[in-house]
């Protein structure tokens, strides 16, 4: 499953997309120049337990690591992420 990119203005999206509709989803808004707050995560219910939220969040680590950015965890899944893992140290905010 691919992982997509959209961005308008300061909110953006990266999504998985089956058909016309979107099965796994993970939206930020750019609080400042180079912060990022990861604040809506979703993954449709067939899809859960396969680690795609993850690999939203993965993406969204390595836009902001590519662009310099720091990340807020605000969503109850990105904080969870955040929390248990080391690897996205280096782009917390």
């Amino acid at each position: 499953m691919e992982v997509q990119h959209e961005i308008k203005d300061t909110e953006g999206l990266f999504y998985v997309a089956q058909g016309d509709h979107h099965v796994a989803e993970m939206r930020y808004s750019m609080t400042s120049p180079s912060v990022m707050d990861i604040y809506h995560t979703e993954v449709s219910e067939d899809l859960q337990g396969k680690h795609i939220g993850r690999k939203l969040i993965e993406a969204g680590v390595d836009f902001a690591r590519k662009h310099h950015y720091k990340i807020t965890p605000s969503c109850s899944f990105a904080q969870n992420v955040f929390e248990t893992t080391n690897d996205f140290d280096d782009v917390l905010a």
